[in-house]
This record gives structure tokens, sequence and C-alpha cells, in this order.
């Protein structure tokens, strides 16, 4: 029996159950503080117009974890990221996919779920924006979808670096940047 709805559209959430435990990760963390809240509204603006949510998180080089033991490891207070994996953390009708590399769409089974739902355009958040969700939108875009990253809604090292990945998807993947307030689920959805 199958577990999705079809809907146009859906939500990416692009590595933001992260433990930040990696050198030079201080200013990351910081950004992602500050995007974390703009990302859960989004969420929830989602939920609410019944778009699906979809998280795509890297699995960390730990390929005998699963994404309850990734969501509960990145939550432990002793890691940099806790705070925004707890804010973030996923409800029970979102769905997951684990990454081992940088894009949401290498080696992972994000495009069989995007064409079960009936997916033809993505929002997509998350961090790095100048990484995962750059290459993510790079993908999606290659594969046909019409792309969305919201400039709030992801975060980068520096501001410079976000700003320069999302020239960059607008350059590359034709996406859209404004900030998520603008993103409208229902036209998304018709």
């Amino acid at each position: 029996m199958a577990d999705t709805e079809e809907s146009r559209v859906a939500l990416l959430l692009v590595d933001v159950i992260n433990a930040f435990d990696f050198p030079g990760a201080e200013p990351l963390v910081r950004a992602a503080h500050h995007a974390a809240p703009k990302i859960l509204t989004l969420r929830e603006r989602a939920h609410a117009a019944g778009v699906p949510v979809i998280y795509v998180n890297d699995n960390f080089g730990r390929w005998r974890s699963d994404f309850r033991r990734t969501v509960a490891a990145c939550s432990d207070p002793s890691f940099p990221g806790h705070a925004v994996a707890r804010l973030l953390a996923p409800l029970e009708a979102d769905y997951f996919v684990l990454k081992p590399r940088h894009s949401g769409f290498y080696c992972t089974a994000l495009e069989l779920l995007l064409e079960q739902l009936g997916v033809k355009r993505l929002v997509i958040t998350g961090f790095a924006a100048n990484i995962c969700v750059l290459l993510t939108a790079g993908d999606a875009h290659m594969r046909g979808y019409e792309v969305w990253v919201p400039m709030d809604c992801t975060a980068s090292n520096s501001e410079e670096l976000t700003a320069q990945a999302l020239e960059q998807v607008r350059l590359i993947a034709g996406a859209r940047t404004e900030e998520a307030a603008k993103v409208d689920w229902a036209s998304l959805r018709a």
C-alpha cells in the first residue's frame, strides 16, 4: 500500500539535521540558527497546504545508520548543531532520503519519490547553500524541475558565499530566490 499522495510541488530540507561538528563550522552554525526559524515557518505552511516535506540529509558516512538515528545523534546537546536539529526535527508525515554525497539526487531514491508524488516543482532549503543546496538545485534543474531556493531559508559559512550560491542557482538552475514569505503554495500546487 503506497503512503504517498500526489502533489505538483514539494519542499526539500537539505542537511538541516546536522551536528555541524567539523572544523570551521562556527560561522555556518550561526547562519543556520538565523535561517532555521524561517525554514520552520515555511515547513509549517507547507504542511498546512498539503505539500509534501522531504528531508534530504547526509548520512555522514554512517552506513549502518538510519534517519531516526541521525536525528537523535545530531540533536545531542554536545554537538554545535543540536538546537537547529531539534527545531527542525521531522514530523511523522514527512519523508526522508539519506544521501551519501552533496547532491540530494546522487545515488538516492529522491527522483523516484518525486516521480511517485507527481512533483514538477521544488522549493529547496537548507545548508550549506554553496554546496549541497546548490548541487541539489542544479541536479533538479537538469531533471526538468522548476526550482525555488528562498534566500532566507539557506545558509553558508559566510553571507558572501550564500549570495554567490543564490546567484549561481539563479543562473544555472533558473531558480527563483525570493524570501520564503513569497512562496505561494496554492499557486505552486496548481
